[in-house]
């Protein structure tokens, strides 16, 4: 079994690590946001961690009714040209809190005097020092070069932000459910065997909506490292602007589902596809439907919307994994990739 295959098993017992060992951490994180009051989040990331800042687009824009914006680090680096941040509330998320863009928009935030949070799996790196608040992922050593733990520990960080800084406690209730609904992810790593056909490249398309939105990016971006298959994501909604043009018969297309208002949208562009002779397939997790076709492959959670994106993830990394395999790669070292990567 491979390094990223074994991470990929070590998640719930992480999230379960998190919500009984990161109580200090989000409280004063909480309480300075409310202390703060900014007028909104300014999220610098790459890679993985983008996906999960644009999560917290998604979390923090409806449960917090707070705007959210993604970083264009280049303006702080390469344009040495950044925006005004006075009364926002600056993110950094970083597994390695090594990267320096990342870096250089914390530090930039906070000689502005905005308040700024680290999420990193690394608590003494330059990251964590660059800011004022550090909320530590706690994820252990992640060997493997395609991120899969630490990118479900900062969503799961994001979650237990959010509900701190507006508390609910039916959303409270669905947090300690989510490490046996990871659990429940894992047991569907033999279903996702069929799914793998339809994704043995060269090319494929993800799409998402709302929360998943981001795991449909994460899971275009696992197929694209471990598999060097030229996947591309969008939103349902971005893709019928211009890019469903590419639709030809046998092209792969998965869709990523977990429920709630976009969910008939998904359905719908779903049955498109199928009519027009793509080689449609999906992960979802929500309630079954009578004689559902064997091109899906589902679980119900039983978690409401804004967590689904934890245990989608959790099957686009299996079903990565198994992609990678049947093409004979080696998920744990894709090629012209190292652990860390430092740009600036």
């Amino acid at each position: 079994m491979s390094r990223f295959r074994d991470e990929i098993g070590e998640q719930p017992e992480l999230a379960a690590r998190m919500l009984a060992g990161s109580h200090d951490a989000i409280a004063s994180i909480a309480a300075r946001v409310r202390a703060a009051q900014p007028r909104g989040f300014l999220i610098a990331a790459r890679g993985s961690s983008d996906h999960a800042a644009l999560y917290a687009k998604y979390l923090f824009g409806r449960r917090n009714r707070a705007l959210v914006a993604l970083a264009a680090p280049s303006l702080f680096t390469s344009y040495s040209s950044p925006p005004r941040l006075e009364g926002q509330c600056v993110i950094g998320i970083s597994q390695s809190g090594m990267s320096p863009d990342v870096v250089a928009v914390v530090e930039e935030a906070a000689r502005q005097g905005a308040l700024t949070i680290a999420l990193t799996n690394d608590s003494d790196s330059t990251l964590a020092r660059a800011a004022a608040l550090v909320m530590p992922l706690g994820a252990g050593p992640e060997r493997s070069v395609p991120a899969s733990k630490t990118y479900t520990a900062s969503l799961l960080a994001l979650a237990l932000i959010s509900q701190a800084v507006d508390t609910d406690p039916a959303f409270e209730a669905a947090l300690s459910r989510v490490p046996a609904a990871l659990e429940r992810a894992l047991e569907q790593d033999a279903q996702l065997a069929r799914l793998v056909p339809a994704l043995l490249g060269p090319r494929a398309i993800v799409l998402g909506r709302g929360f998943n939105f981001s795991t449909a990016e994460e899971i275009a971006l696992k197929l694209t490292e471990t598999s060097y298959v030229l996947a591309r994501a969008w939103s349902v909604a971005d893709f019928e602007h211009g890019p469903i043009a590419v639709v030809e018969a046998g092209l792969p297309v998965l869709l990523v589902d977990g429920g709630g208002p976009v969910s008939a949208g998904l359905a719908a562009i779903g049955d498109r596809l199928a009519a027009q002779g793509c080689r449609a397939v999906k992960l979802m997790d929500g309630s079954a439907a009578q004689g559902e076709p064997s091109e899906v492959v589902r679980i119900d959670s039983g978690l409401p919307e804004e967590l689904t994106p934890l245990t989608l993830a959790v099957l686009g990394q299996l079903l990565a994994h198994r992609v990678a395999l049947a093409r004979g790669i080696d998920p744990d070292r894709p090629r012209a990739l190292s652990k860390v990567t430092r740009t600036w």
